[in-house]
């Protein structure tokens, strides 16, 4: 079993049997931002999940992604319940959808991952920029030699349609 690392002081560990997490873990320590594809009908997933959500084959391999994509939706943490994030109130938790398969295999059901919203220095964004449309890329957080946490950062790209936020 692996030393747990620690991020914001509590304790942070993929164990060695988490079948479903332990590569795409592996691979973000290498700032590599992977996918589980179906072999059978080529979609991908998040989380990576044994069976294809869409046609239940049980066949797939690992794919990178280049981690650009758009903000689907997001959520203000105003009052944090883990206390290892008390000290970043408010911020930003964003569901991203990847370029790589936007609004496939349909509007509801795209290619979509759950992170943070950052800085380029790590420090948490603030809620202010946050906005349904806008473009962002992955960057990845090294906790400890053995984990990094991919987390997303808003880019310069012009968003794709119309951007909303919520009203203050």
């Amino acid at each position: 079993m692996p030393q747990p690392a620690q991020y914001r002081g509590m304790p942070l560990i993929i164990p060695d049997n988490d079948s479903e997490f332990a590569e795409y873990f592996a691979q973000a320590r290498q700032h590599r931002l992977v996918m589980r594809a179906c072999a059978a009908c080529g979609l991908m997933r998040y989380p990576p999940t044994h069976a294809c959500p869409w046609c239940m084959a049980l066949e797939w391999t690992w794919r990178e992604v280049s981690g650009r994509g758009m903000l689907h939706s997001y959520e203000v943490v105003v009052h944090a319940i883990q206390p290892g994030f008390k000290d970043a109130t408010p911020y930003v938790v964003v569901l991203v959808e990847l370029d790589e398969q936007r609004g496939v295999p349909s509007p509801d059901e795209a290619l979509r991952i759950i992170g943070n919203l950052v800085k380029s220095d790590g420090s948490m964004e603030d809620s202010r920029e946050a906005a349904i449309g806008r473009r962002v890329r992955v960057v990845f957080h090294d906790v400890a030699d053995h984990i990094a946490l991919p987390q997303f950062m808003l880019s310069d790209e012009a968003p794709v349609g119309r951007v909303w936020r919520l009203p203050e």
